[in-house]
């Protein structure tokens, strides 16, 4: 089946919010195999809607609409599209006991417009809102599926995942299961990446490997369609063996791993505990941890010093080092990092400094990076990195290389164990 998404809402053609509904049923209808060929923005205009509908029931057998199910005369999604296609409204009990008690509960007065929103096409498949007021519907007609749903994510969501998707699978027939697994991917380019695994890329059927590059990663989503769960993972195990042989060294974590997530669980899980020196990131790094849950256990605390005679004064950093190798440099990044591990009385120390820019630095050319990181009484392992960017793009990635280098040496050190 092919699916067509319609977000209604003039907001979303302000540019007052982002259309995030769009992409949460994307991947949700590629996991139960239904395409989606476009999507489309429409205001809160019923003509224009109206003409929106007469083209999308032409290109596909699914229409999913998002907004304007609320109880104000700007929602007018079904009030446009049960005119389309000849049916009529009808009020749910069910929905209407809701809102009535939801106003109950809540002490408000129920004015008679949010009795609207317990409207449904007659004979229609309800979906359930238990998460807001306007209930989702689902109809055929003329061998198109028509779903509305309600424009909050925090509404759609749940009523897609537990309504919705029941409802199509229903419709299509499908008993198969689609399964996917996300290998995640840092250091790497998804053009480089996709060179490196090109042989199989090119002889995929099933499953599929999709390449796709993210603000802070790369990605490969593998995706098998099979009788079962465990089936469709015993089809993606080979192929993700081989594609761990020849580009494991970059991958940080899967499915739902940031950096910052797999680094928190390597240090949680083993006990180990982290401060952190930044220059050039200024917090960044340690701001990407903070907002782990559960890294109070292994975050002891870290420093911000920006110039050269804080590195001085608060780490005691050696000022003829400074003097001689300057403050972009290796040395400098090791004795932050060793610096911080001593003074939070930590296992791992962090440093980072470096050229973000705009002008170059201490002699050294924007998006010069040195990344130091120091594990108990070994030697610190230094990383260099030459970033191209803005100045705010070069402290961002420079923290999340630290996270990065700090998830393969946690990696590394763990295996020893």
């Amino acid at each position: 089946m092919k699916a067509e998404i319609i977000a209604v809402g003039s907001e979303l053609l302000l540019g007052q919010i982002t259309n995030t509904n769009a992409k949460f049923i994307s991947s949700k209808l590629a996991e139960i195999g239904i395409d989606v060929y476009y999507q489309t923005v429409v205001g809160d205009n019923p003509a224009r809607l109206d003409e929106v509908l007469t083209i999308a029931r032409q290109r596909a057998d699914v229409l999913i609409f998002t907004g304007g199910l609320g109880p104000t005369k700007d929602d007018m999604t079904k009030e446009t599209i049960v005119k389309h296609i000849g049916t009529t409204l009808v009020s749910d009990d069910e929905a209407l006991g809701y809102i009535q008690n939801y106003f109950e509960r809540s002490g408000r007065v129920m004015t008679d417009n949010n009795k609207k929103q317990a409207l449904v096409f007659k004979g229609a498949h309800v979906l359930p809102n238990r998460k807001g007021m306007a209930p989702g519907m689902a109809v055929e007609k003329d061998g198109v599926q028509y779903i509305l749903l309600p424009g909050p994510p925090h509404e759609m969501e749940p009523m897609f995942t537990d309504a919705a998707i029941p409802y199509l699978l229903g419709a299509t027939g499908n008993k198969e299961v689609i399964t996917s697994r996300v290998l995640k991917f840092y250091g790497i380019g998804e053009a480089d990446l996709e060179y490196r695994i090109q042989a199989i890329l090119d002889k995929q059927t099933n499953p599929t490997v999709a390449p796709l590059a993210t603000a802070d990663a790369v990605t490969l989503r593998l995706t098998a369609k099979a009788q079962s769960t465990d089936e469709a993972l015993a089809l993606i195990a080979p192929i993700e063996e081989e594609i761990r042989a020849i580009v494991g060294e970059f991958i940080y974590g899967i499915d739902d791993d940031t950096l910052s997530s797999k680094a928190a669980e390597l240090l949680i899980q083993n006990g180990w505990t982290i401060s952190a020196a930044e220059s050039l990131t200024a917090g960044l790094f340690t701001a990407e941890l903070a907002g782990e849950p559960g890294i109070g256990a292994s975050l002891e605390g870290g420093v911000i010093v920006y110039n050269e005679k804080v590195k001085i004064s608060q780490l005691g950093v050696d000022s003829e080092l400074l003097d001689e190798f300057g403050i972009v440099s290796e040395e400098c990044a090791a004795a932050l990092a060793t610096s911080v591990q001593r003074k939070f009385a930590t296992d791992i120390g962090v440093g980072l400094t470096g050229a973000a820019g705009p002008s170059p630095h201490d002699g050294e050319p924007v998006g010069t990076v040195w990344i130091g990181i120091a594990y108990k009484d070994e030697e610190p392992k230094t990383y260099k990195l030459f970033l191209s960017g803005s100045r705010n793009a070069n402290r961002l990635r420079s923290a999340r290389f630290a996270l990065y280098y700090l998830i393969q040496l946690l990696t590394e050190i763990e295996g020893q164990n």
